[in-house]
């Protein structure tokens, strides 16, 4: 969430983050009357419980006449006391469900729009020509398929549209892009993390996940639980309620997960192989960090991403997304899309988020820096989101014959196999 106190000093500025992303406007001044409404609740309620207390105090020294008249004032304040408390409670809890639905302040150099509206940034490896190497590429799924490593159709047998199963090479392949995903993360200082995947409520709607992503979370009703989308969630919430030394910082961490998403509002998109699914892996690092170190650690987020896909020998580009497409929790986002040849565009592989200090606030992770306490700021980026990274292997390694060259950098961990050759029928 925001601080409250820069709502009240430049509610402008609000207004204009929320025009930018797209959202209502309006809850910026509902928010503004309920925090008014908040504060003098609660400075009627700590004036008549001073009342109160000062009254208390003189009835024991009261004449009989006097006391009686006291005490006649004191059952009218215990009444006035209990309406103020009610009061200031209720006009608390407006003021915090109106706060959950505002989004993070949007970065001023993001540029405004909706999805489409991003700008591109850097571009990164060459685009294969396939016409002129004498062969129409193959899709992942076709090549998958050749290769024994993917199976939609007995996935749909079990589980539905959406899903998969990883076999084979396909399988080998994951825990290859897994386990060099994390060597790297560990290398860069980040520690490993194997995290839950069902998570309590406070949990998802502090990380923003409950807001306009509630969609596309799966919940457990009888148990009040969620599934999560991404480790990102259990990440933000490792230190729930905690207060962090400012000299241990930054905390980073690599965690690796099972992630669910309903893909909810995607009908008829990417109904064709592993890039689009409801239950898939991934790699996702996570950075606590002083606020004033916030964008030097987005940028550096960042740069490790690009270091992991120029190590998949994969052509992709770098884009500043739009401020309508962002997360709640982001003030800014940088997505790596990587070039897709049988569908003649860039798509997302990774991508790494700034939420300054807006997560950290509604879960309460603060540090202390010397006698001063104070929300820190969270950042995520995801370094291998495995079937798309799949997606785009097979795709661009691909050769005539329907064999698929494998990135020097996975093939320590593939037993040194160079290429994944198709099984036979």
């Amino acid at each position: 969430m925001i601080d409250l106190r820069l709502l009240r000093e430049d509610p402008d500025r609000v207004r204009a983050s929320q025009r930018a992303r797209g959202e209502d406007v309006d809850l910026v001044d509902a928010l503004l009357s309920a925090d008014e409404r908040r504060r003098s609740s609660g400075v009627r309620f700590d004036e008549l419980r001073s009342e109160q207390k000062s009254l208390g105090k003189l009835i024991p020294k009261a004449s009989p006449e006097e006391r009686a008249e006291l005490l006649k004032r004191a059952e009218q304040l215990k009444s006035d006391v209990r309406a103020a408390d009610a009061e200031q409670h209720e006009a608390d809890e407006e003021t915090r469900r109106l706060l959950l639905q505002l989004g993070n302040l949007v970065h001023p150099d993001v540029p405004v729009g909706g999805e489409e509206d991003f700008v591109v940034l850097e571009t990164h490896g060459t685009i294969r020509d396939f016409a002129a190497e004498g062969f129409e590429p193959r899709d992942h799924l076709e090549l998958g398929e050749a290769l024994g490593a993917i199976d939609v159709e007995r996935a749909a047998k079990v589980s539905g549209s959406r899903f998969y199963y990883l076999k084979g090479v396909g399988a080998l392949l994951e825990l290859a892009l897994v386990n060099a995903a994390v060597a790297q993360a560990t290398e860069a200082g980040f520690i490993p993390m194997l995290t839950p995947t069902l998570v309590r409520p406070r949990a998802m709607e502090g990380t923003g996940f409950l807001g306009q992503a509630a969609e596309n979370v799966y919940h457990l009703e009888k148990d009040d639980y969620y599934l999560v989308g991404t480790s990102e969630v259990p990440l933000a919430a490792y230190h729930m309620d905690e207060i962090v030394d400012a000299d241990q910082l930054p905390l980073r961490y690599a965690g690796f997960s099972p992630c669910y998403r309903r893909e909810a509002g995607t009908y008829g998109k990417d109904t064709r192989g592993i890039f689009r699914v409801h239950q898939f892996d991934k790699v996702e690092m996570f950075s606590y960090v002083a606020p004033e170190e916030a964008e030097a650690e987005h940028k550096r987020l960042l740069e490790w991403e690009k270091q992991w896909l120029n190590a998949l020998e994969l052509p992709f580009q770098v884009i500043d997304v739009a401020s309508g497409d962002l997360g709640a929790s982001a003030s800014r986002k940088y997505d790596c899309e990587a070039w897709i040849p049988t569908q003649g565009k860039y798509r997302e592989l990774t991508s790494a988020s700034n939420c300054d200090s807006f997560q950290a606030r509604r879960l309460s992770v603060r540090m202390r820096d010397g006698k001063k306490v104070q929300p820190l700021a969270t950042l995520n980026g995801t370094l291998c989101a495995v079937p798309r990274t799949i997606v785009a292997i097979l795709e661009n390694h691909q050769l005539a014959d329907g064999s698929v060259r494998v990135p020097e950098v996975l093939r320590p961990y593939l037993g040194g196999r160079e290429v994944l050759e198709p099984v036979a029928k």
